[in-house]
């Protein structure tokens, strides 16, 4: 068996992000998925994956890839805003911070 490259961790985590938003109406999925990985992955992480993003078929989840897919979503993310903002760290969002 071989070892997962960085693009197949990438994908794992960008699915479980969207496992969670599935229980929101879709656009709003999108859209949180879509805010939570430009929030708080670095630009090198983003671009790796929408580059396999095509290679990978359906082993992407289809909220993950229309949310990486193009222009960002117009839907309003149902993440509270300081969840959105990593600067606003400490304003609510998480008691990691």
């Amino acid at each position: 068996m071989s070892a997962l490259t960085q693009e197949d961790k990438l994908l794992r985590m960008a699915n479980q992000i969207a496992s969670f938003f599935r229980s929101y109406p879709e656009e709003e999925a999108v859209a949180g998925i879509h805010k939570h990985i430009v929030a708080f992955w670095t630009p090198k992480m983003v671009s790796k994956l929408e580059a396999a993003l095509p290679e990978m078929g359906e082993r992407a989840d289809t909220l993950v890839q229309r949310a990486l897919r193009g222009a960002e979503p117009q839907a309003e993310s149902p993440i509270r805003p300081a969840t959105r903002d990593p600067q606003k760290l400490g304003a609510g969002a998480s008691d990691a911070g």
